[in-house]
């Protein structure tokens, strides 16, 4: 359950309560069930990339519980890393309570022992104790606490439980602060490494004048740690060389004797801390001798069968999305025309100004885009399935080879993940990145994954031009066209202006879970209500603006007498024949009313460039559009074939493009330069400040629109003499 108050009234006091740990280890999950906050939660490194806040009272204590980046160690190589590692030693908080996954204690209990020698007041959570006992592992918890001397409480962060327990070990342990930690036990190197260690801790403290951190700082000197000789250096600037030489002594003696490098040894004795620690406190039973997660991944991550079950996932994925979007899509269309049609009949003039506004730029505009609203929740949905049940992480880490293959990071992969959902978000996620150059890699790279914006104008080109048993196949296509094309422009650049090794890669799989419902609801429902709110904001001003472009200036005089060819059409006999002409008719005149407008004469004047890729001046207007936001892409032809509501009601968007463009030939180029082209303004935005050039954002945008181009062109020209 959720941690609640306690009756009992203390004196209050404001404390400040971190909470560290490894990726997938379920430290947000904890966070939002003591805070209630709806963080982000997933599978894999990297979500938490920025330091999150949250409030609660316990035991008459006022407590801020702050929510530090995931990560696998304090030696603070990656940005996670220096952000934890940071926050604990310069802000201090009164306790730092450690998560770990009681499933993978011998791995997640290195942190602790970084922590441990870093002096902090500390509270392991054993998260996940279900998980453990049902891979057969039994805790004896109180033999754990002793052997570390630190506070060990039991927790199933989804389902709320030991979170009051764990509050109150964290309270108790804040407010007894030194004589806490002096309880803690550190580990011990052994013969051979200890007294080096504090020989070395003896010094720090001599040139500190301080015990505080005297073996943290010794051991990551021995370690050749750059972050802590700059901390040292701003501490004691007068002896640095000496601490400096000693240390680089003293590694040079323990190399000799090992064989090895100090840092490594360090680790290993760690490791053979908790390893003892391990066989004291955990008891498996012996049926478990293989975990059902480990049976699972020999499929899912094997080297030859591992990408087809991830192909064959995203296929069944987007069949889904499109096969249970189609009748809530057919729903909000309808609820719009019908909407449009009660707003236009307030205007006995069709032709009236605000009424085309208020329906053809507004209603209809906005309409579009809000209409596809369905099916950006259930691919959010699909994902935040896939996540919540540690499939992602897999996928990762099948994809690492690929990925190595191309130059880049491992870890180059969950940005580009995050880009199937808004690519914004995606670039920020780079900063999980150590080397700059992977970085710009990969935010370079990033747009051109299939985002959210880009599904909107797929799911209307897809449902115009190709029937049901082709819709899933085609997206597929689209979504793998990106990422082949993020590979190609990934390999050139880690060739040419990138060189260099990528680093190695270390992904953790945590065991598989089931998602809860909350989980799946704050994954769904965050992305999908910033999609609404888009709508409702972005895409209604451009929707404004594309309205203006494409009603002024307004013509008045017609070459053709249209109201004359609707009388004469209004003879007809057939009632068919008679409605249809009647409807050629009007689409006429728009046609050339919009050939007009301001938009009209600009898409006039690129038709030219754009006719080779099968292009005429109406997909030039809305690409322009596009540039704002991709979802404006829809407004903009939405707004160009709107012909109002009357008695036989609104002709569809995709009615209208199959009219204009009758091959899908044409309807794929226009998704595949989608696809490639520029991104939106954010997205640049969102690279000049990552980057910190506009040279990265500019010569990104010049290059995708080159990409695209040339790849449009190619398909179209090879398409139109090899398809009838």
């Amino acid at each position: 359950m959720r941690a609640t108050p306690s009756t009992t009234r203390v004196e209050p006091a404001a404390l400040t309560l971190a909470l560290a740990g490894n990726p997938n280890c379920g430290k947000t999950t904890l966070f939002n069930a003591l805070t209630g906050s709806h963080a982000h939660v997933g599978n894999y490194p990297g979500v938490t990339v920025e330091i999150k806040t949250g409030a609660v009272r316990r035991n008459g204590a006022d407590l801020r519980i702050v929510d530090l980046p995931g990560t696998y160690s304090l030696t603070a190589h990656s940005m996670e890393e220096v952000v934890a590692r940071d926050y604990i030693i310069d802000q201090k908080p009164d306790v730092v309570v450690h998560i770990v996954d009681a499933s993978n204690l011998q791995r997640h209990l290195y942190l602790t022992t970084q922590l441990l020698e870093l002096g902090a007041p500390l509270v392991i959570a054993l998260n996940m104790v279900d998980m453990a006992e049902q891979r057969g592992l039994t805790i004896d918890v109180a033999m754990l606490s002793g052997l570390l001397g630190v506070p060990v409480v039991p927790t199933v962060g989804t389902r709320g439980e030991g979170l009051d327990d764990l509050l109150d070990a964290a309270v108790d342990v804040a407010r007894r602060g030194a004589s806490a930690v002096a309880a803690q036990r550190l580990p011990e190197y052994g013969s051979e490494l200890e007294p080096h260690v504090r020989q070395m801790a003896a010094l720090v403290e001599a040139e500190l004048g301080t015990p505080v951190r005297a073996r943290w700082y010794a051991v990551k000197l021995l370690e050749d740690d750059e972050r802590t000789g700059r901390r040292l250096a701003a501490l004691a600037p007068q002896g640095l060389d000496r601490l400096v030489d000693e240390a680089a002594r003293q590694r040079r003696h323990i190399e000799s004797v090992f064989g090895d490098t100090a840092d490594i040894i360090l680790a290993d004795r760690r490791y053979g801390y908790i390893a003892g620690a391990c066989k004291e406190a955990i008891r498996r039973q012996a049926e478990s001798r293989r975990a059902f997660s480990d049976r699972i991944d020999v499929l899912l991550t094997h080297h030859a069968l591992g990408l087809p079950v991830f192909a064959v996932l995203m296929y069944l994925t987007f069949h889904l999305v499109f096969t249970l979007g189609e009748l809530p899509e057919s729903w909000i269309r309808s609820g719009f025309g019908l909407l449009a049609a009660a707003v236009g009949s307030l205007w006995s003039d069709p032709d009236a100004l605000l009424r085309s506004l208020v329906v053809d730029g507004i209603i209809n505009g906005v309409g579009a885009v809000l209409e596809l609203v369905p099916y950006i929740a259930l691919l959010f949905l699909a994902i935040a399935i896939l996540e919540g049940t540690g499939y992602m992480a897999r996928a990762a880490f099948v994809m690492d080879r690929f990925m190595h293959k191309i130059g880049l990071h491992g870890k180059s992969f969950i940005p580009m993940l995050i880009g199937f959902g808004c690519t914004v978000p995606a670039i920020m996620a780079t900063r999980m990145l150590e080397s700059r150059r992977d970085r710009l890699v990969t935010m370079l790279i990033v747009p051109f994954m299939s985002c959210g914006a880009r599904l909107s104008i797929y799911t209307v080109f897809i449902a115009a031009f190709f029937p049901r048993a082709w819709k899933a196949p085609v997206l597929l296509s689209l979504y793998v066209i990106g990422i082949v094309a993020a590979i190609v422009a990934a390999r050139l650049m880690r060739s040419t202006i990138f060189k260099g090794e990528a680093m190695p890669f270390v992904m953790e799989l945590p065991p598989y879970r089931k998602p809860t419902l909350k989980g799946l609801a704050v994954h769904v429902w965050e992305p999908t209500r910033m999609y609404i709110r888009k709508a409702a904001t972005v895409i209604l001003a451009f929707a404004i603006v594309l309205w203006a472009l494409t009603t002024f200036p307004r013509k008045t005089h017609f070459d053709r007498d249209y109201d004359a060819l609707a009388v004469a059409a209004a003879t007809i006999p057939d009632a068919d024949l008679r409605e249809n002409e009647l409807r050629t008719l009007e689409a006429q005149r728009h046609q050339e009313r919009l050939l007009h407008t301001a938009a009209g004469r600009l898409g006039r004047w690129m038709e030219p460039a754009i006719r080779p890729l099968g292009f005429d001046w109406k997909i030039g207007t809305a690409l322009i559009g596009a540039l704002g936001a991709k979802e404006a892409f829809v407004t903009q032809m939405s707004i160009v074939y709107a012909v109002g509501d009357d008695e036989a009601g609104r002709s569809s968007l995709r009615q209208k493009i199959v009219e204009d463009y009758d091959h899908p030939l044409v309807g794929y180029c226009i998704m595949l330069f989608c696809l490639l082209t520029a991104p939106c303004v954010a997205t640049v935005a969102m690279i000049r400040r990552e980057s910190g050039s506009w040279g990265w954002a500019i010569a990104q945008l010049a290059g995708m629109t080159a990409v695209a181009y040339v790849t449009t062109f190619v398909v179209y020209q090879v398409g139109s003499l090899l398809l009838p």
